[in-house]
This record gives C-alpha cells, sequence and structure tokens, in this order.
C-alpha cells in the first residue's frame, strides 16, 4: 500500500508539472495540407515576414492586428533555435531561427493556412 501511495504521489507530481513544461513551449510542429509548420499553442498555422531582418519584426501597428506576433508572455525560456526578440512598442516576441513569428488573423481554425504566400510572397509559413 505503501508503494502505491508513493506511486501515485509521484504520478501527481508529473502530471501536475506536465502543464508547466508544455507552458514553455513557444510552439509545437503541426500537420497541413502543405505539409509540417510550426503552430501555436491552439494549433494555428505560425508565419515568418519576409520583411523582418536582423532579429527585427517589421509588422507594427495595422500590420500587425492583421498578423499577431506570438508574444512571450514570460512562459518560456529561449534555447537553441528558439529566441526572443523585443518588439518596437517593448512587448517580446518569439523567433525561430531569427524570425520573429505571427498568426495570421485569416485563418480561422486549426490547420489552415491561408496566408502562405499573401503580400507576393512576403508571408510564409514558418517550417521546423
Amino acid at each position: 500500500m505503501r508503494s502505491l501511495h508513493r506511486l501515485s504521489l509521484a504520478a501527481a507530481l508529473v502530471v501536475g508539472l506536465a502543464p508547466l513544461a508544455l507552458a514553455a513551449a513557444p510552439a509545437q510542429v503541426g500537420n497541413t495540407a502543405i505539409g509540417k509548420v510550426l503552430v501555436n499553442a491552439k494549433g494555428m498555422t505560425l508565419y515568418e515576414f519576409a520583411k523582418d531582418a536582423s532579429g527585427k519584426s517589421a509588422c507594427n501597428g495595422p500590420c500587425a492586428q492583421h498578423w499577431p506576433p506570438l508574444l512571450d508572455t514570460g512562459g518560456g525560456t529561449p534555447s537553441g533555435n528558439w529566441s526572443v526578440i523585443t518588439r518596437n512598442d517593448g512587448a517580446k516576441q518569439w523567433a525561430y531561427k531569427g524570425h520573429p513569428l505571427y498568426t495570421w488573423v485569416g485563418d480561422s481554425k486549426p490547420g489552415q493556412t491561408s496566408g502562405n504566400g499573401f503580400l507576393n510572397g512576403a508571408w510564409g509559413v514558418a517550417r521546423p
């Protein structure tokens, strides 16, 4: 009985910590009709903007209303290919391999990629 109690306590700790580990990940890999792409926690496709340069976002103001940035809410730790940039308004935004990441208001459900190729190809899905 004592070992069962320890096992239950260990399982509770693992289950209790699992959401923290997931919350720290800025994005996941999702499957779409055009292949594997990076997606946010809600499964929405993430995009890169060709006009972004040197880890700086060129999508601010009205642009960011249509292409909301993937913001760092303080739950993640940059490592490997992941970094955090500072936007013009001071907000922190996740970047993958130096490219700031965004969602697209035109995608209404997970798996959609309607922003891919937008603005003469300036917007493209973020690939893992």
